[in-house]
């Protein structure tokens, strides 16, 4: 289905599925923002619309893009060999206008970000991001392809900040996180159960999974299954009480990866690679302890 461009509740594009009621809402000026993804009869994406409605402020809700870095840097500050650059956390791409069309294959959309001299002055390489977003049944896959168009070798992270709706803060649960993890707070390991009961008070912490991330929604009824794919496999866990929110990100390295090298991905000249996920909507029961 060709996308319809719509007004309420705020001005987006809306993508739909001609098979299903599935669709997705889109707001490209906004940094390729996927702003709703409804799901058979749920809408999944929260979106505090009053904020989003005020350009000053920076957007809580929908799904952010992260890039070139994920998490922040002492004092803004990346040194790399051409020189040092300021780069606000999370990078420039969340901030900026993307381009979009749809995809010849009728699923979905292609939104597009490259350079321009601002972002050269902050980020002093040439790039592309063309991230794929498809509506598949009962769920949303996106793949994104970076590419470095710059003579010299590119480092950067990439990562999602997506927010889901919860019915409460109280009646979640998560299943396949492993035993550790980072309390980004502290910056300092934890145990991870330790922190699931602070949900409700307010986490952010990076886990390191080996497979599937669930979270569990009793009083919803429903599975929401995030589905990762090496090297975009790590993911971070963070509420902001009361809102009745939780993002569950995918990132391929952790914060200050690029002065770390801990998941540190560099692009060779004219090279690109592609990180993939999956966020699906399980059926009743099909989640395990």
């Amino acid at each position: 289905m060709p996308l319809i461009q719509r007004d309420t509740p705020y001005p987006h594009w809306e993508f739909s599925d001609a098979s299903s009621s599935d669709l997705l809402r889109l707001v490209p000026e906004r940094g390729g923002l996927i702003s709703g993804w409804r799901c058979g009869d749920r809408e999944l994406v929260y979106l505090d619309l009053e904020r989003f409605l005020d350009p000053a402020q920076s957007v809580r809700g929908g799904f952010p893009v992260l890039f070139p870095i994920t998490g922040g840097l002492p004092n803004n500050q990346l040194p790399l060999p051409q020189g040092n650059f300021t780069l606000a956390q999370h990078g420039f791409a969340r901030q900026l206008p993307w381009q979009m069309e749809a995809l010849a294959d009728g699923r979905g959309v292609a939104l597009q970000l490259s350079d321009t001299p601002e972002t050269l002055q902050s980020y002093p390489f040439e790039f592309l991001l063309r991230m794929e977003v498809r509506l598949a049944p009962g769920a949303l896959e996106i793949s994104t392809t970076v590419s470095n168009r710059s003579e010299a070798p590119m480092p950067f992270s990439f990562g999602l900040h997506p927010y889901f709706n919860l019915s409460n803060l109280e009646g979640v649960r998560f299943e396949g996180l492993p035993e550790e993890c980072l309390n980004h707070l502290t910056m300092a390991p934890a145990a991870t159960a330790e922190q699931m009961q602070q949900l409700a008070s307010g986490i952010d912490l990076l886990v390191r999974p080996t497979g599937p991330v669930r979270l569990v929604d009793e009083a919803a009824g429903s599975t929401l299954e995030l589905q990762l794919s090496h090297p975009f496999d790590l993911v971070v866990l963070w509420t902001e009480p009361p809102r009745p929110m939780v993002c569950i990100e995918p990132w391929s390295g952790p914060r200050q990866a690029l002065l770390s090298g801990d998941r540190k991905i560099e692009l060779a000249p004219s090279a690109s690679t592609t990180l993939n996920t999956r966020y699906a909507l399980l059926p009743q029961g099909n989640a395990t302890a």
